[in-house]
């Protein structure tokens, strides 16, 4: 079942969201195994990431694996504070 989650950083930035994603993935453009869609961009007060990862599993192999040790030790020009997060399992997804 697809799996959705939703970033909103306050006060964040395009830049700042770049410097993220390449020190995830090594470039931009690029999303993790198991993402569906990934759209980014800045909203009012902020910057909004919204992830379709296939499954939930995925999902926690990836922040286990790729993003709590990337961003952990700190990516410099990346976001400050951490998101306002939702995350939920989609009952209805269309492509």
């Amino acid at each position: 079942m697809p799996y959705v989650i939703s970033h909103f950083f306050p006060s964040g930035t395009a830049a700042q969201y770049e410097a993220a994603m390449r020190a995830m993935n090594g470039e931009l453009g690029r999303i993790p195994d198991g993402q569906i869609a990934h759209v980014a961009g800045p909203v009012p007060g902020g910057f909004q990431v919204i992830a379709i990862q296939d499954s939930k599993a995925s999902w926690d192999r990836f922040m286990s694996e790729v993003f709590a040790p990337v961003m952990g030790r700190g990516v410099d020009g990346s976001f400050t504070a951490p998101p306002t997060e939702l995350e939920f399992e989609a009952t209805h997804f269309y492509r």
